[in-house]
């Protein structure tokens, strides 16, 4: 796993990820190579997921 990145179509996985989670908006899932880490910890706040949760559900 590429710790820079999202694996796979990241234009996708945020498509379903808003249709799962409506609260979501584009600068929520707003990505920048080297970022992944504080993305992660900003939908852990909005979401209420832990870190493990939503890595399995984004496929990070």
């Amino acid at each position: 796993m590429n710790s820079k990145e999202p694996e796979g179509n990241w234009e996708e996985q945020k498509r379903k990820l808003k249709e799962k989670f409506a609260a979501l908006t584009e600068n929520d899932l707003f990505f920048t190579k080297g970022k992944k880490e504080e993305m992660i910890e900003k939908l852990q706040i909005k979401l209420g997921k832990t870190k493990e949760e939503l890595l399995k559900i984004i496929a990070l």
